[in-house]
């Protein structure tokens, strides 16, 4: 059988999950999927990088030990994992007792052989990065890669020598143009890395100490070229006594990794590989940032989206269908609410969804439920070119997908649904059912539809895994081999004369303004926070802010002098007086006062808050509540202040 092995970058533990990282791990997950249903027998790994300096970091600075912090960190990538259906084989952690031991043994083995030497480092270090930079590599004397600020530091360390395996990876990726993709990944690399020249990369550290020791020199850890990106071989056995996981399945078929990170892959993994004589994995691809409001997302700037949040109320399938759908996987693209409802509509809703709806409704209005056996001889005007066109998809979509073409692949799939969907306006059953003679011709039609259908339902999986049980059980169809991948390169293979099940509309229309509304106030409310397998302390609790960072923050108390509800929605704009001027506020409590209540409240306002337009009206600063309990049993009160304190108090 043949084999295939994908990995998505094993995540840094010193921060929460977001859509973004969603994304990559989705678009492993889809080509897992795909390859699983061509036959191949598949390992898929993802997982966290738990050492270094930020990850030591973040422990501190949330009172907790180190092995806490991730062991917490871990759960929350699971269950970010388990909430968009990403089914991984491997979730690898850095701290596994096989991992350190693997990572000892390689650097012993560079060392003996000359390739890790001893040295002393002096140079700008990123420390969000860990990544250390020389003084022509900074951009305006920060970090190339995050902008942020560096530190100098110098330290007695060991090195790797890069430069030793520059001419090797050059000729590599020359005779082999897939290595590095999309193109203009691998022309940055050539261009800005490897032409210059590689200088000798540092790999252990004695400035902290939370990391893998160099066995041979303790004051040494093990930093984290040597460490991480050892994981993909790793986990596989790479060095252990059983390595039969590692013989099957290496070298890797595909490193899906962020655009950032490319270089760490594409240049500093394959010269390790190199100096212990290893195969390269076959591919690295470098795809795009998912960004929000134009950056890419931080907690820093504010603007994390929590998929959590996007699932529990759409659905797994509907966001995966969107992200993979509107952005050209490999480039950037930015994430808009909006844009998320509209394609749910329009592509979910009025395609698919209605083409599904109206199918089963004719099967059951027409033949009473039946999926009716008729006269195969009968041919309609439209058959042979929507058949044809039907028939033609699957080739297409696997093009696409072996390319990563994501968005590519599913126009493929909506255009043969859109098709059906004008093939059964062409056919007009409703009028074909008003004659007797015809009742041959309006079998043949709903049968097209019905087996469209099928097929559908086997290209839509690997992005949308839930749906297609969806379809199949209201089309009764029970046999796996009718929902095999190859099964949807034959026309006519679903079962006539079987008993359809009639169950709600698969993807029902949403009201665009309400459901942004409520968007708005979830994720202005509960932006980065998370769900499942997490302790109940950590589901609660933010991140650990210092006192510099809360008094960014301009809280004053202020007073509101007007209130109304936008029309259409549940948002109040209010007029608020803060000391000696008057701020228009947007707050989405309508559900909870009536403008009348609010008027004279005194409230709590964040009054640093960029300007922002919600629904039309200019909203310049935050007003805030506290809640507790979720949906109907949701119950919001206003933030105040005890005694009576004139409005334009700075709340401290």
């Amino acid at each position: 059988m043949k084999t295939y092995y994908i990995t998505t970058p094993i995540y840094y533990s010193s921060g929460k999950p977001h859509i973004g990282t969603a994304y990559c791990s989705i678009a492993s997950d889809i080509m897992a999927r795909y390859k699983k249903e061509q036959g191949y027998d598949v390992k898929f790994l993802t997982g966290n990088d738990e050492f270094g300096q930020k990850n030591e970091q973040a422990a501190h600075d949330r009172g907790v030990t180190p092995q806490q912090h991730l062991d917490d960190m871990a759960n929350l990538f699971k269950s970010m994992a388990k909430a968009v259906d990403v089914d991984y084989d491997i979730f690898w952690r850095t701290t596994n007792p096989q991992h350190q031991a693997a990572v000892q043994k390689i650097f012993k083995i560079l060392y003996d052989q000359g390739d890790i030497y001893k040295g002393a480092y002096e140079g700008w270090y990123c420390t969000p990065c860990e990544t250390f930079f020389t003084e022509t590599q900074l951009l305006e004397s920060k970090c190339p890669d995050c902008k942020r600020e560096v530190q100098k530091m110098q330290e007695e360390a060991y090195f790797f020598r890069m430069s030793k395996y520059q001419d090797r990876l050059l000729a590599h990726i020359e005779a082999n143009p897939e290595f590095i993709l999309p193109e203009s990944r691998k022309n940055e690399m050539v261009n800005n890395f490897l032409k210059p020249g590689l200088e000798d990369l540092c790999v252990s550290r004695t400035s902290f100490k939370w990391g893998i020791p160099v066995d041979f020199d303790p004051n040494h850890v093990v930093y984290v070229w040597v460490d991480a990106l050892t994981n993909y071989a790793n986990a596989l056995g790479f060095m252990s006594e059983d390595n039969s996981e590692y013989k099957k399945f290496w070298p890797a078929d595909l490193h899906m990794v962020g655009k950032e990170i490319v270089r760490f892959h594409s240049l500093i993994w394959p010269a390790i590989l190199m100096a212990l004589n290893e195969p390269l994995p076959k591919q690295i691809f470098g795809h795009g940032w998912l960004t929000s409001e134009g950056k890419k997302m931080s907690k820093s700037f504010g603007n994390v989206i929590d998929p959590h949040i996007l699932v529990n109320n759409y659905g797994s399938d509907a966001l995966r269908y969107f992200l993979m759908r509107e952005f050209v996987f490999g480039q950037d693209g930015d994430f808009r609410n909006e844009a998320l409802l509209n394609r749910m509509n329009a592509d979910l809703a009025n395609d698919l969804g209605n083409l599904l709806s109206r199918t089963i409704g004719m099967i059951d209005k027409y033949f009473g439920g039946t999926l009716p056996v008729a006269d195969t001889a009968v041919k309609g005007e439209f058959d042979d070119i929507f058949e044809k066109m039907v028939m033609d998809m699957p080739s297409k979509v696997e093009n696409h997908l072996d390319k990563m073409n994501f968005s590519d692949a599913l126009n493929e799939i909506w255009n043969v649904i859109r098709r059906a969907n004008k093939y059964t306006d062409e056919n007009q059953p409703w009028v074909l059912c008003k004659d007797e003679s015809k009742k041959d011709e309006l079998a043949n039609v709903l049968y097209h539809l019905a087996e469209t259908l099928r097929i559908v339902s086997i290209q839509i999986y690997p992005v949308m895994p839930k749906t297609p049980a969806l379809i199949r059980k209201q089309l009764n169809i029970e046999d796996p081999t009718l929902y095999t991948w190859d099964s949807a390169k034959t026309f006519g293979l679903l079962s006539r004369g079987v008993k359809i099940t009639k169950e709600p509309v698969l993807f029902p229309r949403l009201d665009i303004p309400k459901e942004l509304e409520k968007l708005i106030s979830q994720q202005g409310t509960t932006a980065g926070a998370s769900s499942g397998e997490v302790s109940e302390e950590e589901s609660q609790q933010k991140p650990t802010i210092t006192i510099d960072e809360f008094d960014k923050l301009d809280l004053k108390l202020g007073e509101v002098l007007e209130c109304e509800i936008i029309e259409g929605t549940k948002l109040l704009k209010c007029q608020v007086r803060i000391g000696n001027e008057v701020r228009q506020i947007v707050t989405g409590i309508a559900k909870f006062y009536e403008p009348a209540q609010m008027v004279g409240k005194k409230v709590v306002a964040v009054t640093n808050l960029k300007p922002v337009k919600l629904r039309g009206a200019l909203s310049e600063g935050m007003i805030l509540s506290a809640s507790i309990g979720s949906g109907k049993k949701e119950v919001l009160k206003l933030v105040t202040v005890d005694g009576d304190i004139l409005d334009g108090a700075t709340i401290r």
